[in-house]
């Protein structure tokens, strides 16, 4: 009997999906849900967006552009980089993708042969490293501290690189901590990762929305062995639109553009007439004010997790996510992450979808919902913990007998 591909055996299910799974079926039944989970903030789309879309049906044509890109997209792009960033970027760098996802598809194609290692943060985005290994490369786990605010220092990856890496791969703002890499630490491990002769790839999807750090690109640093992924969905809010690119390094184009034509042809039409929308200042000054909203619903759960019991061991810069730490110690947040959707109706992501240490006994907050719903969400929890565990010494032992008793009931 024919099997699966090893490659492909290796690849780990989302158990976020999992909970995504009951949360709807509580719906449908006629539960509230209070969605945590998913990273999507249900923010309705700009008017200036919905009308480029239908401009662009009415008189663009809807077959494959260049496989780079429509040429002025590209050059928007590179355009933003120059006002927001203060960056000198030449268009022909930059290549257009179906989402971000796409883009670290080019980006790993192009820097790895089959065998070679990859370092990608630990906790992280696990797409990170499970595409990685569908190249072909050997995944090492660069290990995070709460004590550096989860970012990757060059200290760090002296200690842990393997002399096998090819590439390593980061995120800033991070996916599941929300931290920001500074610059001058972006920086120092950009000189760390060109020393050892390895590209350094930086996930930049949710570039824009920081709250307390600079907002930059790691593009300052350099630009030999330097791979730069970003994204229409987050900052911008065009998820399903499917749009994203990569910047390479000066001579990479025609490596990027021949492996785009092999592995998606283009990213789609319509939403590349919709990102380029996406650009223009009055859509951008709409896009800042939604972070600022983004903000206030960080601050807030920023102030109102911990007395509830969830403690964070780093406050996050930017994104939309909190990573916290689970009430009274119990072991295993996916059990917990289940019981809590069951008990209180409030839906989770546990930790263990972003890594194998520490990331296990954690649980991600996506502040994707308004504020209300997030206060509600909070007053759930707090019910919830107290109720299952009540305030005498043997809180944790109660909790973990809450969790292992828990079980689907469809």
């Amino acid at each position: 009997m024919l099997e699966p591909a090893t490659r492909a055996g290796a690849v780990a299910p989302f158990q976020v999906m999992r909970i995504l799974e009951r949360a709807q079926a509580l719906e449908a039944a006629g539960r509230d849900i209070i969605h945590l989970e998913v990273g999507e903030p249900r923010f309705p789309m700009p008017a200036p967006l919905l009308e480029a879309a239908r401009s662009a049906l009415a008189s663009a044509s809807m077959g494959y552009t260049p496989s780079p890109g429509l040429p002025a997209l590209r050059q928007a792009i590179a355009g933003y980089y120059g006002h927001r960033y203060g960056l000198d970027l030449d268009p022909a760098r930059v290549i257009v993708t179906p989402g971000g996802s796409g883009a670290l598809q080019l980006a790993l194609a192009a820097v790895l042969e089959v065998g070679d290692g990859v370092m990608v943060t630990d906790p992280g985005y696990p797409c990170h490293r499970h595409m990685a290994a569908l190249t072909g490369a050997v995944v090492h786990a660069l290990e995070l501290d709460a004590s550096e605010g989860w970012c990757p220092s060059a200290s760090a990856l002296a200690a842990q690189w393997r002399p096998d890496v090819r590439a390593l791969i980061v995120t800033t703002p991070g996916n599941p901590t929300g931290a920001v890499i500074e610059p001058a630490w972006m920086t120092a491990l950009y000189a760390a990762v060109r020393e050892r002769g390895a590209a350094l790839i930086v996930d930049e999807t949710y570039q824009g929305l920081v709250y307390d750090a600079a907002d930059a690109s790691a593009l300052a640093c350099g630009e030999d062995g330097l791979f730069v992924v970003n994204s229409f969905s987050k900052y911008f809010g065009l998820t399903g639109w499917r749009v994203g690119w990569l910047v390479v390094p000066p001579g990479w184009s025609a490596v990027a553009e021949r492996l785009a034509q092999n592995l998606y042809l283009a990213a789609p039409t319509l939403g590349q007439h919709v990102a380029l929308a996406a650009l223009a200042p009055e859509v951008l000054a709409r896009l800042e004010q939604r972070r600022e909203e983004l903000r206030q619903r960080r601050d807030l759960l920023v102030q109102a997790l911990p007395p509830a019991g969830f403690s964070l061991p780093a406050v996050p810069e930017g994104a939309f996510y909190l990573f916290t730490d689970l009430p009274f110690a119990a072991a295993d947040a996916l059990p917990f992450a289940e019981a809590v959707l069951e008990g209180a109706g409030v839906a989770l992501t546990p930790g263990s979808d972003f890594g194998a240490g520490a990331s296990a006994g954690m649980l991600r907050f996506a502040y994707t919902e308004p504020l209300p719903r997030l206060q509600s969400a909070v007053s759930r929890l707090r019910e919830f913990v107290q109720a299952s565990a009540g305030r005498d010494p043997t809180a944790a032992s109660a909790m973990h007998a809450t969790v292992a008793a828990w079980r689907p009931t469809s």
